[in-house]
């Protein structure tokens, strides 16, 4: 029986896992190998080898409702979109709130986890750990989740770069970024389109003499203020659309493209991609297309090589005076500490069941949390693999057979490769809210909308056509919050309240993406449909 659970990691994963672990009546320890809660969100004056660090201007990309937690509403004073300082500080009220930093070990390393000797029949791991002193300690465990995330190992492809070698200026990779300190006057390159190359670039933009951002494919670029000057993500994450992408995805990937090209014409500003928005997680950034548009930032191709103090593109233009070089290129990840045979890959990705659990396992007591990516926030699907792990742990759920999981996995590979664009670096990628749903009805918590809508429509209509939260996998079920009602029906006043005016209760918030009418008629319909589908069903049973 499952009792003593290791956990790795107290980051936000690692912190939710805890929760998990002890809403199911297990007993956690988490090993964190520093000496403070947070993971990628503690911001480290200098940067610490081996954890994940990010720069003094970062803010969050997805709001703060579509990042909580489960059953901890943020605070309502709380800025929608919350600069690292401020989710440090949801994150630490969030381990006050359920007594989390007891279970913690700060300054602890896991330096291995194997399986012991009669793993076949206990399904018990040997965690080995050391301490700030050097010291190693050897703990047993009935099962261990593994929060450590995948931000940690800078990937540095300086090889794919002829004359890097020569290059008389100085480079490093966005992983040692702070501030533009320093940058005063330069003339920068910055190479890599992700989130954090086009954050960095706006940030040295507005400091030096110019910045120059290279990319090879371009992307698709979204800020975070949306219709009315509402969070987009609140705004466009809703069941109902998320319902009319699957039903009319060219349709609505066009009206997309074609929306976000009204603001700023991706090709004019040399940032079109090849692939569809919903290939590759977009570029969150406000700034970016005003940048370019002031000349502050000039978008380049790909670097073919570096001569000097020069730089020469794909297309052969070139760069003279060249001071700074910052490569954000990625990350490489890795579990150093888990036996080799847990780190097979399908592809680019690791091995795993739905993104958690091993095949090869003969007993499932290990379970990764948090290594995926979706549009939307990782707090949430973090939450919910860690709910559904715990569970499994207990045996409360089965998992399918070893062939039957491979199965899965080299089919759900095939079809993740031809939607979205994976890669070394990008390994793996989910739709968002049908992943959740997924394990949600695994666990016993997916929404009943059909049974909301015949019992409480007021909560229904809000659960279909408003922000998808996660507070939706609290309101039944295993876990089932009684606050659960109220976070969901009080969330656009927590929306609207950090703008400090006062809103007339109609504000129209409920609208998403524009569609105001086809929302209308598609919610009426589909209501009406349940409701005749039922009504049938119930006379074929007279």
């Amino acid at each position: 029986m499952v009792r003593r659970v290791a956990v790795i990691g107290a980051g936000p994963s690692g912190l939710t896992s805890i929760k998990a672990s002890l809403d199911e009546g297990l007993e956690p320890t988490c090993f964190e190998s520093s000496q403070d809660i947070g993971g990628l969100w503690r911001f480290k004056e200098k940067p610490e080898p081996g954890r994940a660090n990010i720069y003094q201007s970062v803010i969050i990309n997805s709001s703060k409702e579509m990042i909580a937690f489960s059953n901890f509403p943020p605070p309502a004073e709380l800025p929608n979109h919350m600069h690292h300082s401020e989710v440090m500080l949801y994150l630490r009220l969030y381990a006050q709130a359920f007594n989390l930093l007891q279970y913690i070990r700060f300054k602890t390393a896991v330096v291995s986890v194997s399986q012991r000797a009669d793993f076949a029949l206990t399904g018990q791991w040997e965690v080995e750990t050391e301490n700030a002193e050097g010291q190693r300690e050897k703990h047993v465990f009935d099962a261990v989740l593994v929060c450590t995330g995948h931000y940690t190992q800078p990937h540095l492809p300086l090889t794919q770069f002829a004359g890097i070698d020569n290059f008389k200026g100085r480079y490093f990779h966005s992983w040692e970024y702070r501030n533009a300190d320093g940058l005063q006057g330069k003339r920068v390159v910055v190479i890599g389109i992700g989130n954090s190359g086009t954050d960095i670039a706006v940030d040295i933009s507005r400091v030096a003499e110019r910045v120059y951002l290279s990319t090879r494919s371009g992307a698709w670029v979204i800020g975070r203020v949306g219709q009315g000057g509402l969070p987009a993500d609140v705004v466009m994450v809703s069941r109902l659309n998320i319902m009319l992408q699957k039903l009319f995805p060219s349709w609505i990937n066009r009206k997309l493209e074609n929306k976000l090209n009204d603001t700023c014409d991706h090709k004019l500003y040399g940032l079109k991609p090849k692939h569809s928005f919903w290939a590759q997680i977009p570029v969150v950034n406000d700034d970016l297309p005003a940048r370019i548009l002031s000349g502050r930032i000039q978008v380049k191709p790909n670097v073919r090589e570096f001569c000097d103090t020069r730089v020469v593109f794909a297309d052969g233009s070139t760069i003279d005076k060249v001071d700074v070089v910052v490569f954000a290129t990625g990350y490489n990840y890795s579990f150093p500490f888990l036996p080799p045979a847990l780190q097979d890959k399908c592809e680019h990705r690791l091995c795993l069941y739905r993104h958690v659990f091993s095949p090869l396992l003969t007993k499932p007591t290990l379970a990764v949390v948090g290594f995926i990516h979706g549009f939307g926030a990782v707090n949430s699907l973090a939450e919910m693999q860690a709910r559904w792990a715990t569970r499994v742990f207990k045996g409360l759920i089965s998992l399918p057979a070893e062939e039957v999981m491979m199965k899965e996995i080299k089919k759900e590979t095939v079809t993740m490769n031809q939607r979205f664009r994976c890669s070394e670096r990008n390994p793996l990628q989910v739709d968002y809210l049908p992943y959740m749903d997924s394990l949600a009805k695994e666990v016993g918590v997916k929404p009943n909308l059909l049974w909301l809508f015949l019992s409480d429509p007021k909560l229904a209509l809000q659960v279909f056509l408003g922000p998808c939260t996660s507070y939706q996998y609290r309101i039944s079920g295993p876990g089932m919050w009684a606050g659960a009602r109220e976070a969901i029906l009080t969330q656009w006043q927590r929306v609207i309240q950090p703008f400090g005016t006062k809103v007339a209760p109609e504000i129209d918030t409920k609208s998403s993406s524009g569609l105001s009418i086809i929302i209308s008629v598609s919610g009426a319909a589909l209501l009406c449909g349940l409701l005749y589908r039922k009504h049938i069903a119930s006379s074929f049973s007279q």
